[in-house]
Parts: structure tokens; sequence; C-alpha cells
């Protein structure tokens, strides 16, 4: 069995040699199609018009991405050609000046100089002798270090390209027509699907808050950037949101993705639909996004979102289980604001990232007011996006009474009853309405308060206090817990 695969290999080696290698370029595309995931991958599905003969072909298939996985690529004829691939090569090591010298070790030169006193060019034969941290040159009665002159090439090293390219090795069917002979060559069409690197997004929202803070305009704009090594012109651009788990080795991922991207038809406009249990965006244009370019195209926008607006003091439970005193004063308030997924106005699955709120001031300029970072969001979800600290808005806050109920085992934990003030101020000229959230431990209850708390979690009491304008209120609550 051994032997019998050594005599392919090798017979496939010596067909590679004998034939003539085809370059099909990114001139030949009839169509491109390009589907970004979150974590820098991204599938690409690159269909080419591509001229083969019967039987045996060579074809160097240019302007690949530089960062593909050479193990997930697919060839395919879509035009009902039976192919069958024999060998392919992935060559991402690029021709430059360095790469010249270094794969030319061994090769004989010309080195061209020009006489300093008459300025006349001549020439010398040299072998390089090495091209590692400088160049060394074999000539016929010296050596010399350096590169004295232009240097003079024969060829270029098969393995080096000026761009990313996969070469292949393929045997095509003789069509029903037939061919004249194997090297009559006929037109097909073919389309290449692979993996890479390189390529990423992420959304940004842009949110312009009302001028009575009640409702948003938000705007979603998907930032691509395109580090692959190669040019995506004209391409149809789709989006993946989600967490697509990428297991070791990635051959299988490769094939399972490629086959579920096949499944999915672009849509006739920018919207998203369900993929698996992620969810795709389709741009209703063709887009090109060059290489080393980050490119902004429209997500979604919506109008008149509902929005609303809360102060919340969050506070800490380390303080229910000793003495301390004072526990803050003139302590700011954190600002929210929270809108939900949903109506007719938005109500469509958001992939994660940063939202920016804009608030027009009094001469109807545009002012940054905050933002904060969301996750990938389902319809109907809400999303609560903390923009700061209230200005206008302070408070003080102090333990009043420490008392040991009881003593716990050797002198640990036991029931222990604490109370607690605090003071809210109000300097803006409208009432507000303010939360106070504290976590309580152990096993608590609420012995007095001045104002009804709601028990929103189990260790969670939640104060709604309202705080007149340009006044203060006293908020005051004392509890028992047993630790």
């Amino acid at each position: 069995m051994k032997k019998t695969l050594l005599v392919l290999a090798l017979l496939a080696a010596q067909t590679a040699f004998a034939l003539e290698e085809r370059a099909s370029t990114a001139a030949d595309q009839t169509a491109l199609a390009v589907t970004i995931y979150n974590g820098d991958l991204a599938l690409v599905k690159d269909a080419r018009k591509v001229r083969v003969n019967g039987g045996d072909n060579l074809l160097a298939w240019r302007d690949v991405s530089a960062q593909m996985q050479p193990e997930t690529a697919l060839l395919r004829s879509t035009d009902g050609r039976k192919l069958t691939l024999l060998e392919q090569n992935f060559d991402f090591d690029l021709l430059t000046p360095q790469k010249l010298l270094e794969k030319s070790v061994g090769e004989s030169i010309k080195v061209f100089r020009t006489q300093p006193i008459t300025g006349v060019e001549y020439m010398e034969f040299a072998t390089i002798m090495a091209a590692n941290e400088g160049v060394v040159l074999q000539f016929k009665d010296r050596v010399e270090t350096g590169i004295p002159g232009r240097i003079g090439f024969a060829t270029v090293p098969a393995s080096l390209r000026d761009r990313p390219t996969l070469s292949m090795l393929f045997s095509t069917e003789v069509p029903a027509t037939g061919f004249l002979n194997t090297n009559s060559l006929a037109e097909t069409s073919m389309e290449l699907s692979y993996l890479t690197g390189g390529l990423g997004w992420k959304a940004d929202y842009v949110a312009e808050l009302s001028a009575k803070e009640d409702s948003i305009d938000l705007n979603g704009w998907v930032t691509l950037t395109n580090s692959s090594g190669t040019a995506y012109p004209n391409a149809r651009l789709q989006l993946v949101a989600g967490e697509v788990n990428r297991s070791q080795p990635e051959h299988a991922r490769g094939q399972v993705m490629m086959k579920a991207m096949a499944m999915a038809d672009a849509a006739p406009q920018m919207q998203q639909e369900s993929l698996f249990e992620y969810h795709l965006y389709t741009l209703n244009r063709l887009t090109t996004v060059l290489d080393k370019q980050t490119k902004q195209v429209a997500l979604l926008s919506a109008q008149n979102v509902k929005t609303d607006k809360e102060f919340r003091f969050q506070g800490a439970n380390w303080y229910y289980s000793g003495q301390y005193g004072e526990l803050g004063s003139k302590l700011k308030p954190s600002v929210f604001m929270e809108f939900s997924n949903a109506g007719d106005n938005l109500g469509v699955p958001l992939p994660k990232g940063i939202v920016r709120v804009y608030k027009k001031d009094s001469a109807g300029r545009a002012q940054f007011i905050g933002e904060d970072r969301i996750d990938h969001t389902a319809k109907g979800e809400m999303i609560k996006l903390k923009l700061g600290e209230a200005f206008d808005i302070t408070a003080d806050k102090k333990q009043t009474d420490y008392q040991k109920i009881a003593a716990g085992f050797n002198n640990r934990g036991g029931v222990i009853e604490t109370a607690y003030s605090m003071e809210i101020r109000n300097a803006k000229s409208e009432a507000i309405s303010v939360n106070v959230i504290e976590p309580m431990p152990g096993e608590w209850q609420m012995v007095q308060e001045s104002l009804p708390h709601t028990k929103e979690a189990a260790h969670t009491a939640v104060w709604n206090v309202p705080v007149p304008a340009e006044g203060k209120t006293m908020l005051t609550w004392r509890v028992r817990a047993k630790y």
C-alpha cells in the first residue's frame, strides 16, 4: 500500500513538472462573496472563468488571501464538469529583494557597477554564497560582502510569487461534445472556497438623545478591517454575528462552515436572517474592500426609540457586618439610559459593539455625552447603557447604628442589626427619582425603613427615592442579618 501511494505521489509530481502552468487572476472573476465572522475569520467564495483542457491541468489561482487556511480550500466546477484534485500548494512566500537573494544562494548572478572616474558601467559574474545578515558574493578572483551595485538575476525562483497564489494540479473529464485533443483549451466556470484570517468586523452605534431625553435616534455602522494581503473587489458581503466555535484541527470546521454558508441565499436588502444559532447580515449591494483598509458600511437606522433614564446609587455588602460610621460624602449616582430592542422602530438582532450617545446643546450642536458596550442582543431584549455620573445629584451616606444581637459559633457570625441614613440632594430645576440598590448579606430582614423597598433578588433591596427640584430627601433603613 505504501509503495502504491509513493508511486502515485511521484507520478503526480512528475506530471506537475511536465505540465505548463496556467495562471488565473482577479481579472477572471465572475463573482466574489465574502462572509466575515467575529474573531478574525472569514469565508471567501471566488468564482472565475478558467481555461482548461481535458485531462491534467496545472493552475495557479492568484490573488488569494495571504492568510488563507489552505487545508480548508475547496475547488469545484460550477458548470457540471467533473474535477479530480490531485495536489495543491499554497505559495505565500512573496517576492522581495531579500527573498530573491535568499532563494538564489548558490546561483550565478550578474553584478553591474559604474566606474567612478569614467562613469562607464561594466558587468561581472558572481555566485551568491550567503544572504543571511548580509550578502556574501564569490567573484572569479575574490569574495566580497554587501551589494556593490545592481544585481541581475537570470530568473525568479519558482517558489517565489509576486502575490499569494494557490497552485492546483487537477484532472478534468472530457465533456460529451469532446475536445479536439487533450491540448485544446475550453472555458469552464470554477469556484474556490476557503477560510482565511486577516478579515474582521465590528459594529458601532451612534445614538442621538432627544431634547426631552425620552427617545433616541439610533444608527448602526459596520467597521470592516482587511489585513489579509489581498483586495476583494465588487464582493457580496455578509456578516455573521455570534460566537462560532473553532476547534482543532481546523479542517473539519472549515468543511462544516462552508456547507452552511452554501445554503444561505443573499438577501435582496440590508437585512438579517437566522443562520444556525447565529445571525447573518447581508449588504444589499456589492462593495470593494481593499487590502490594508478600514471601511464602514451602514447596518441599520431607527428613529424615535423610546428610552428611560435612571439615576442609580449602587451600594456594597461589606459594611453590613461591621462598624464603619461614614460611608461616603458627595457620592454621585451613575446615569443609565435604557431601551427595548423591540417595536416597529427597532426589533432586530443587534451585533455586539459600542454605542456612543450624543445630545444637541441649546445652539443645536451635537455633544458627546457617553458610551457603553453592548453584547449580542436578541430581538425583544432590554439594553442598558451607562453614560457617566450625574453632576447635580449628590448624596451623603453613613451607618447610624450597629448592634450584635446574638453571637455566632466561636465568635464568628451571629445576628447583627445595623442602621443607615442617606441624604440625597438634587440641584436640578426639576424633580427626579433615584434608585438606591443595596446588596444584603446573609439571612436578612428589613426592620425599619423610611420608604418601602422592593426585593429585586434574594440578596438585593431597591428603593425608588423621589427628590424634589432643588431639594433633598432622607432615606433611612435598619436591617437585621443572620450570618
